[in-house]
C-alpha cells in the first residue's frame, strides 16, 4: 500500500513568531514603519488576531525586529577583540571592521536602520548609544595608551567621537550606497575596509594630539 501524502506540517507556536519576525524584518526593510498593525497583518498574509497573539502591538513587534537584526548579530568576541592588549591596536581594530562590515552591509541591516532613523524613535538611538560604549569609547582609550597622550577634557572626547564617527560612517556608506541608492560599490569589502582603517589609524596619533592644543581666542 502506498503512503498517503504527507499532511501539512502545523508550526510550532515558536516556528510560528520566527516567521512572522522574518516577513517583518523583509517588509520594514522595504516599506518602513509606517503601517498599521492592520496593514502589517495583510502585507505579511496572516490575520491581525493571529499578530495580536504573538505581538500586542506594532512596537513589541518592531522591538522583537530589533533584537533579531541588531542586538543578535552582535559577536560577543568583538568586545574581548578589542580589549586584547596582546594584540597590536591597529590589527585589532582592522580584525574588527573587518568583521563588523561583514554583519552589517546587508540590505535589512541598512535600510532597517535608515528607515528607522526617519520614522521610528528608538532602534537608532539605543543602537548607537550601545555603539558609543562598546567600540568607540573602547577604542579611544585605546589610542590615548597607544599614544601616550593625556586623558581628554569632555569637549575633547566630543570632538575625538567626531573623529572616531568618520572611520564608522565611511563603512556604514558602503552599504547605503549599495542598498539605499543602488550604486554599485566594491567586491573587496575587506581591501576597502583595511585601506579606511589604516587612514584612521596613520592620522590618529596627529589628531589626538592637535585636539589637546590650546584654542586660540
Amino acid at each position: 500500500m502506498l503512503p498517503t501524502p504527507e499532511r501539512r506540517r502545523r508550526l510550532s507556536s515558536a516556528d510560528r513568531e520566527q516567521q512572522i519576525v522574518q516577513q517583518a524584518i523583509r517588509y520594514f526593510a522595504t516599506f518602513g514603519f509606517a503601517a498599521s498593525t492592520r496593514e502589517l497583518a495583510r502585507e505579511l498574509g496572516i490575520s491581525q488576531p493571529l499578530l495580536y497573539r504573538y505581538f500586542p502591538s506594532k512596537e513589541a513587534l518592531a522591538e522583537r525586529v530589533f533584537k533579531e537584526v541588531y542586538l543578535s548579530r552582535w559577536n560577543p568576541a568583538w568586545d574581548l577583540l578589542l580589549a586584547d592588549r596582546s594584540l597590536p591596536l591597529t590589527e585589532r581594530v582592522h580584525r574588527f571592521y573587518r568583521q563588523y562590515a561583514g554583519v552589517i552591509l546587508h540590505s535589512d541591516w541598512i535600510r532597517i536602520f535608515i528607515l528607522a532613523g526617519l520614522s521610528y524613535d528608538g532602534i537608532n538611538v539605543r543602537y548607537l548609544a550601545r555603539l558609543r560604549e562598546r567600540v568607540f569609547d573602547v577604542v579611544l582609550a585605546e589610542l590615548h595608551r597607544e599614544f601616550d597622550v593625556p586623558p581628554p577634557t569632555p569637549q575633547q572626547h566630543e570632538d575625538e567621537i567626531e573623529f572616531i564617527w568618520g572611520l564608522h560612517a565611511s563603512i556604514f556608506y558602503i552599504g547605503v550606497r549599495k542598498w539605499v541608492y543602488r550604486l554599485g560599490v566594491p567586491e573587496e569589502l575587506d581591501r576597502l575596509v583595511d585601506r579606511q582603517v589604516e587612514d584612521f589609524m596613520t592620522s590618529a596619533p596627529l589628531v589626538l594630539r592637535q585636539l589637546r592644543e590650546p584654542q586660540l581666542p
